[in-house]
């Protein structure tokens, strides 16, 4: 049972890194900040956004849990469940990464 729970967390964490390297990548590249959306002036716009949501999501989620209320404290619901979110997302990116590349490169 350890084998599997450090395989999930592995997984996770593969996900979590890829989410954190291309949020940083596309605010480097894009020159805006990254966040959750499905906008964009073309239809190719609107498709690379949704790409960069799907990638890029779990690392939003994370900062989003932590962002502070209006008294300037931060709400523990809040960065519980964006937490669960974010992690449960990097687990499906990280699998869908590491799929890939046992699919195509081992």
């Amino acid at each position: 049972m350890t084998r599997e729970l450090l395989l999930a967390a592995f997984i996770m964490g593969v996900g979590l890194s890829i989410a954190a390297a291309g949020t940083h990548l596309y605010q480097g590249v894009a020159r805006q900040q990254a966040m959750l959306r499905l906008d964009g002036r073309s239809l190719w716009g609107a498709v690379g956004h949704l790409a960069m949501s799907i990638v890029c999501g779990p690392y939003i989620m994370l900062h989003m849990g932590w962002q502070h209320e209006d008294d300037s404290t931060l709400s523990m619901t809040s960065a519980l469940i964006g937490a669960l979110v974010a992690f449960t997302w990097a687990f499906v990116t990280g699998l869908f990464f590491m799929s890939f590349y046992v699919a195509f490169f081992r």
